[in-house]
């Protein structure tokens, strides 16, 4: 299986934040909706999977359940989506390169975030809470212990879980893009996001589900999920943009400029040619 060396990593990075920046607002708004969605079927696929299992089995349930999860984010760079915590690391290197501002940035990451949690939504509400697969039996008290779980974490425990989040999420994106086929993205993908839901760490969006189906089924409040919300959105910003994308830009700096210098060299050429 080919793959691309760190510094190209890096390149391929900055131009998909690029790309990003610029998307429509309806692009954006319904890829982040199928993103939010996606990532909340691989949700609840782990439900489904860890619900009945016996409880002898500890820590393995959650491996189980951490190997199944990863079915979201497949889906959402293979397939196509918007999803905020990956952009958390493409926008904010495009921005470190000078291929994006600040304000394209901002923009990005609030359409995103909505459209995610519409599609998050969704999948909880009509699969989750109306078919009855999060609403019922086993599937309910897994569906509720998780949320409680989350809901539990002081504002502190829930940023730190949150970096440590997104710290795996943007390295396995990150990753993803240095492979040239689907089967070596899918094992760049599967082991960090398996190892981030068999740890327990939160994400933004995978909350976004699994919260929500709990209130649905008549737990807890939207008080609960709101306090959840802002500490891990802090903490999936703080992994993403500082632990990988910060760095990375930092340590490959010179790789970003010659992008760039590029950039900016053909811009200048278009301008001299259409003069």
């Amino acid at each position: 299986m080919a793959f691309h060396n760190p510094q190209r990593i890096a390149r391929l990075v900055v131009d998909a934040g690029a790309n990003k920046a610029v998307m429509s607002v309806p692009n954006t708004l319904v890829l982040g909706f199928l993103a939010g969605a996606f990532i909340s079927l691989g949700f609840l696929l782990n439900i489904r999977v860890v619900a009945n299992l016996p409880s002898e089995w500890g820590s393995f349930t959650s491996l189980l359940g951490g190997a199944v999860f990863p079915l979201g984010v497949i889906l959402v760079v293979l397939a196509g989506g918007e999803l905020l915590t990956g952009n958390m690391l493409a926008l904010t290197m495009a921005t470190l390169a000078r291929r994006a501002t600040l304000g394209q940035l901002s923009r990005n990451w609030l359409l995103v975030v909505v459209s995610n949690f519409v599609g998050a939504l969704f999948v909880a509400y009509f699969f989750g809470h109306i078919v009855g697969l999060t609403g019922t039996g086993v599937f309910l008290t897994e569906t509720v212990a998780t949320a409680q779980e989350k809901v539990d974490h002081s504002f502190t425990q829930a940023l730190i879980s949150g970096i440590g989040c997104n710290w795996l999420v943007c390295l396995a994106i990150w990753m993803a893009y240095g492979a040239d086929d689907i089967s070596g993205k899918i094992l760049a993908i599967w082991f960090p996001i398996m190892g981030f839901v068999t740890i327990g760490f939160q994400n933004v969006v995978a909350n976004m589900f699994v919260i929500p189906a709990a209130i649905f089924a008549g737990h807890m409040s939207w008080v609960d999920y709101f306090s959840n919300f802002v500490p891990v959105l802090i903490g999936n910003a703080i992994g993403g943009s500082l632990f990988v994308a910060f760095m990375y830009g930092f340590v490959y700096r010179k790789e970003i400029r010659l992008v760039e210098s590029h950039v900016n060299k053909v811009k200048s050429k278009v301008v001299d040619f259409k003069i």
